[in-house]
């Protein structure tokens, strides 16, 4: 019998060459279907020049873009189901869509976006880092002590608000203004570009790091609050920590690419099932296997209607609606 270590590095290998051949697919396939070769010409620089700009302008920083915000969604969801004790916690649970959806709504129906292309995200994570703010200071001001339940409950709260705020400019908005705000809050990667990598990077890599070094921790506060205190977990600095890397990871990845469902539930619920609920195995494998399934859910969304494009939050609904019923089905077997 497979002991839990040698599973999770089965599970690693396993996930990390799924990963591999779904960037692969990603670059090849598209409205312009190219080669493996061609690929491979154009990353060494070589080859047509449309292939080239194809490949490393356009394809290549999706495929990033979706391992960073799919790994970075599946890896929050994991902390928040630690944290929350709740196997249907996701990483939208305290609100930070929300507040990000509501500031790019605002931002679309009082078209600043025509300024240019970086306002909408910046709009967004400004709203989502607003959300976050709101959630902690009611949380604290009812409960120092950050009750979990009581930051769950400021959560739905400020989502409801915030649900209320695009309710009502929507309701005011043009018929161009509305669609583009749906379309934004379905998800996409069509504007993945060098620069949205780069600051997807830049928060979820060092966040990840963050969180990685918590799972001790996390472990222990699986036993509860008080056994992990008495083990020597900091569980009020942990609490902290990781509350408040995992909803920045949240807020980078609604930024750059719209409100994404799915992936923080279904990844970390089947990653436990395969591996057991150690957190030092299953907040990496969690972030290579989030990484894959966007990846791959992106690659369907360009092609299944190409050369139109479906939301890749539709995507990701379609397929992990009924993945979740299965791993379900045999968590609960």
């Amino acid at each position: 019998m497979t002991s839990p270590a040698g599973r999770a590095r089965l599970a690693a290998l396993v996930l990390a060459g799924v990963l591999a051949v779904a960037v692969l697919l990603a670059i090849r396939f598209g409205s312009v279907p190219l080669t493996t070769a061609q690929v491979l010409g154009a990353l060494r620089g070589v080859g047509d020049p449309v292939h080239r700009d194809i490949v490393v302008q356009l394809r290549l920083p999706r495929a990033l873009l979706a391992i960073l915000v799919g790994g970075g969604l599946a890896l929050a969801g994991a902390t928040f189901q630690a944290l929350l004790r709740n196997p249907l916690a996701e990483p939208y649970i305290l609100g930070i869509s929300g507040g990000a959806a509501a500031a790019a709504v605002l931002a679309l129906g009082l078209g600043v976006v025509a300024i240019g292309s970086w306002v909408l995200p910046a709009a967004a994570f400004a709203g989502a880092l607003l959300a976050i703010a709101l959630v902690f200071r009611v949380a604290t001001a009812v409960d120092r002590s950050l009750d979990v339940r009581v930051l769950l409950l400021a959560g739905v709260v400020v989502g409801a608000f915030f649900g209320a705020v695009i309710a009502f400019v929507l309701s005011l908005s043009d018929a161009p203004t509305v669609r583009g705000a749906v379309l934004w809050m379905m998800g996409s990667l069509g504007g993945a570009d060098w620069r949205s990598v780069a600051v997807a990077a830049a928060y979820t890599l060092p966040a990840a790091l963050v969180l990685a070094a918590l799972s001790r921790s996390l472990d222990l506060m699986a036993l509860g609050e008080e056994t992990a205190a008495h083990l020597g977990a900091d569980v009020e600095r942990v609490k902290r920590t990781a509350f408040g890397v995992a909803s920045l990871i949240t807020a980078a990845g609604v930024a750059v690419a719209g409100v994404i469902g799915f992936v923080g539930l279904i990844v970390p619920h089947a990653v436990r099932l395969a591996v057991g609920t150690s957190y030092r195995a299953l907040l990496p494998l969690s972030f290579l296997a989030g990484a894959a399934f966007l990846v791959l859910a992106d690659l369907i969304a360009r092609v299944v209607l190409a050369p139109a494009e479906v939301p890749i939050g539709v995507v990701t609904a379609f397929v992990g609606v009924p993945l979740f019923l299965v791993v379900l089905r045999r968590s609960l077997r």
